[in-house]
């Protein structure tokens, strides 16, 4: 079934809301505790292609105790909107990197977190680990992603991705990948600190062992799945108490508007 194309001038409003003052970013209306949204960090493949400490030498411009939130492999239908809605509660922005397949299933929620202020990056179409297929295959696989991700969220690709932002599963890469994705203008994200809740575990578990780890790098990229009830079901109290500890939230965005060329 054909989706309603979003029209470029559209895309341009939903991004450039995004793009805001930090004094109006972390504003809440009705919520004057909330954790909120400290700043927007605008992000280029040309000064910063490869970030995440646990995979790369870098990592983004982070102060002391700000947190870049990213979730993967969604959008997913019972656990995405409950992630939605926390993030929405407390003003917070966040990254999603979309599976392909997921987001031509439920194209609706992954316009919602567009439509939301979030950033909707990709992650391939089927999660597959891509060291482990032809350098040609490989690049195809991220190429079908991307459009799939594009078509469900703005209604068509462009030549150039929207979101130039990119998550190997897995982080599963290798020079030649990290070197076409780059290529591709793509930014290749990796993580600080992550909630391994691929692992079962109840959200008090998870809660206690997120914090633990965040607080020991003390800044960075925080990476959950938003596919995992634990974490759905965990991160409003997550929220709540980055809050309590004082940290703050920094949201990623491309440096240039591409949505609006093809």
């Amino acid at each position: 079934m054909m989706r309603p194309a979003v029209t470029p001038f559209l895309v341009f409003s939903l991004l450039a809301a995004a793009v805001v003052p930090a004094r109006a970013a972390d504003a809440c209306p009705g919520r004057p505790d909330a954790l909120g949204t400290a700043r927007v960090l605008p992000v280029d493949v040309t000064s910063t292609p490869r970030v995440g400490r646990k995979h790369f030498a870098v990592t983004l411009p982070l102060k002391a105790k700000e947190l870049v939130l990213t979730f993967d492999d969604g959008p997913w239908p019972t656990t995405t909107p409950l992630v939605l809605d926390a993030l929405k509660a407390e003003c917070v922005r966040a990254t999603f990197f979309l599976l392909g397949e997921h987001a031509e299933e439920y194209a609706t929620i992954a316009r919602r977190e567009l439509a939301e202020g979030h950033t909707v990056a990709h992650h391939t179409y089927a999660h597959p680990l891509l060291d482990r297929l032809p350098l040609d295959k490989a690049a195809a696989e991220i190429a079908r992603g991307i459009q799939a991700d594009e078509v469900a969220v703005y209604g068509q690709a462009h030549s150039t991705p929207a979101t130039p932002f990119f998550r190997f599963p897995g982080f599963a890469s290798s020079p030649a990948l990290l070197d076409l994705a780059n290529a591709r203008g793509l930014v290749v994200f990796g993580a600080d600190v992550w909630a391994s809740d691929w692992n079962p575990m109840s959200p008090d578990e998870q809660l206690r062992l997120i914090l633990g780890r965040i607080d020991q790098v003390g800044r960075g990229i925080v990476l959950f799945h938003d596919t995992k009830s634990q974490t759905a079901h965990m991160l409003p109290a997550f929220l709540r108490e980055l809050k309590r500890r004082g940290y703050s939230i920094v949201h990623v965005i491309p440096s240039q508007n591409r949505a609006v060329s093809d």
